[in-house]
């Protein structure tokens, strides 16, 4: 029981992490890569509304190629408030950039910035929108009315041939998309009033690796946090279940306790009935007073059985039986019962079953199923025993039932759940038998499930392995 509560503690503790991580991670990668598409978009808007160049950058490209210097110009300002986005993931205003002069002047940026603050946020915001031509990489290619190309424009890239930036362009000019990815490339199109169209191509091959660092970087982050938690709640489970346990364990050794204190006094009213019998003869009142007890000893015997389950202490040695002729053994016990009570009572038990477990307790399995199935059938009801074996070994327990509870149904094996109280206080239950069922079940390394079959009809399946699992026969050796 302290095994389970504490792997249910740190499987929910690290899942509940789990969740978070991954939320945060998608939350920071996918923003990155929102902001990273919205700044090339933002940088594709001042080139086209500029006819592929920077504003203030044509003269000084011009310059560039006949070997004139070019004069400074004032630093550019492109944010919507007047000063420059320093994050890359804040976007640029086109509307604004494009009437500014890239060019660049230190001295501006020195009268500008305070050269006290060099990690300033106006200081680098300015630097950047300076460099901002000079570290863009694009290239543009032109298309006359007729969809010819008319001239490519690769001064701001490296990576891309002549024959490469045809290729590119005629591929997206034919798709008729305004703007996409094309490979590493973020591109846009505009239609001039002539009839004419450009295309302007931005590299984010660097944009692209550096996220592709940064999602991995989180994942590995993410894993170590991971693998920390796990360890440090592991370490801790203990002292965080330590007052739940206590209070199991408290309540585990006052079943123990008063079910054996209980045995006692349960036998001495048993035996001074039998000496009024003696005396006086059988009448009701003795016979209501043993009606009792033995509702008291069935309690007292299911209390006992649960709570040596729950402390793992039923080393029992197992041994191989017929399960065929126990199940039969105990089937019949109760069939003047069903007689009784004019309910139809069925048998069907497969011959030669044999396996290893303790014979007790599935003689106790299989009362109790049926026990059950007597008191909540319906009036003139069906009941059905069946015991078969195919890859697994099955016992099975229907009956007609007049209410059957709504939802899930694994609660009927709940301690003390009682689906109909009313119906339960005339038939004397206690809500405790199906838990037993499903604790012996388990103890041999079975499984018990309750099951609708229509809306009259309740079966519990109890599935039992041909051979007894290696765990449990190792707990159930004899010691030396």
């Amino acid at each position: 029981m302290v095994k389970k509560l504490r792997r249910k503690f740190v499987i929910t503790a690290t899942s509940s992490l789990l969740v978070i991580l991954i939320v945060m991670m998608a939350v920071i990668n996918i923003s990155n890569y929102v902001g990273l598409i919205k700044n090339a978009d933002n940088l594709l808007s001042i080139l086209t509304t500029n006819d592929g160049h920077f504003p203030g950058m044509i003269n000084m490209e011009r310059s560039s190629d006949l070997g004139i210097p070019s004069e400074g110009a004032s630093i550019p300002d492109f944010s919507p408030n007047g000063a420059s986005s320093g994050s890359s993931h804040e976007p640029i205003d086109p509307s604004l950039a494009s009437s500014q002069d890239f060019s660049h002047d230190p001295a501006q940026i020195d009268r500008q910035n305070n050269p006290n603050t060099p990690f300033g946020f106006d200081r680098l915001n300015n630097t950047r929108s300076a460099e901002m031509p000079y570290q863009s990489r694009y290239f543009v290619v032109r298309f006359d009315n007729s969809g010819a190309i008319t001239s490519t424009d690769l001064m701001h890239v490296a990576a891309i041939t002549s024959e490469d930036a045809t290729e590119y362009a005629s591929e997206v000019y034919s798709s008729n998309k305004e703007k996409g990815m094309y490979h590493s490339y973020r591109y846009k199109r505009v239609n001039n009033d002539d009839g004419t169209t450009l295309l302007v191509f931005v590299d984010l091959s660097s944009s692209i690796l550096d996220a592709y660092t940064l999602l991995v970087r989180s994942l590995l982050v993410g894993a170590l946090a991971l693998i920390a938690m796990f360890i440090l709640v592991y370490m801790f489970s203990s002292q965080a279940v330590a007052p739940v346990v206590e209070s199991l364990e408290k309540q585990k050794r006052f079943i123990t306790d008063a079910g054996h204190e209980l045995k006692t006094p349960l036998a001495v009213i048993s035996a001074n009935v039998d000496v009024l019998e003696l005396e006086s003869g059988k009448n009701e009142w003795t016979g209501s007073i043993r009606n009792q007890i033995k509702r008291m000893n069935a309690l007292v015997k299911n209390l006992l059985t649960l709570s040596r389950m729950d402390e793992e202490r039923m080393h029992v040695v197992f041994s191989d039986f017929d399960l065929s002729k126990t199940v039969l053994e105990s089937g019949t016990s109760f069939q003047a019962l069903a007689e009784s009570k004019n309910k139809k009572y069925q048998l069907d038990i497969e011959e030669g079953i044999h396996i290893t477990g303790d014979k007790n307790a599935i003689n106790q399995l299989t009362s109790l199923l049926l026990d059950n199935a007597m008191k909540y059938s319906s009036e003139n009801g069906y009941i059905h025993l069946v015991l078969a074996k195919d890859k697994n070994i099955t016992l099975e327990v229907s009956n007609t039932c007049d209410y059957i509870p709504e939802g899930n149904l694994d609660r009927l094996f709940d301690r003390f759940y009682r689906a109909d109280s009313s119906r339960s206080r005339d038939t004397g239950g206690y809500g405790i038998g199906l838990s037993v069922a499903r604790a012996i079940a388990q103890s041999h390394g079975g499984t018990i499930e309750a099951l609708r079959d229509g809306d009259k009809i309740i079966r519990f399946v109890v599935t039992l392995p041909k051979q007894l699992p290696k765990s449990i026969q190792k707990q159930n050796q004899p010691t030396k």
